[in-house]
């Protein structure tokens, strides 16, 4: 029987020495799609008339929008995809503003810039402080947060 234990593990996340402030990373790109705003109203009650509704009169809005929790999700799933995965411990803070309307079809990806790392003192860990801007096709600005995580630092 073959061992595999010296194989290179692929996928992990970044433990918390591995980063420090200032480092840019970006997400792989995701389309927003009729099937993701309907999953998602769904499963938190957000049955909003202008979610729930295509012919919903919006005003000087066009197209199917999608909740803000929707487009923040989306680019914490391609996060948790890569930068976190296997290393996150803990969502402590969480602070979000819309820019402009992601709508269906739309586009999306996420730029990620560590501002603070934080070692704590006990238990091989830090708190990572991140700023995340969200862009669609167009390359404008959609929606912006800050977060605060818990990562695991290297294995002993």
């Amino acid at each position: 029987m073959t061992t595999h234990e010296n194989a290179q593990l692929l996928g992990r996340g970044f433990y918390w020495q591995e980063l420090q402030a200032g480092q840019r990373f970006r997400t792989f790109r995701r389309t927003v799609t009729e099937t993701d705003l309907v999953n998602f109203i769904s499963a938190t009650g957000m049955l909003e008339a202008i979610f729930i509704d295509a012919h919903f009169e919006h005003g000087a809005m066009s197209g199917r929008p999608v909740p803000g929790a929707l487009t923040s999700g989306l680019i914490e799933g391609l996060l948790f995809q890569t930068m976190v995965q296997g290393t996150g411990l803990a969502m402590l803070e969480f602070s979000m503003k819309a820019h402009a309307p992601v709508l269906v079809n739309d586009t999306i990806y996420g730029v990620v810039e560590v501002e603070e790392v934080k070692p704590t003192s006990k238990h091989n860990r830090a708190v990572v402080t991140s700023r995340v801007e969200v862009l669609n096709q167009r390359d404008e600005l959609v929606l912006s947060y800050t977060v605060k995580r818990m990562l695991a630092g290297r294995p002993e």
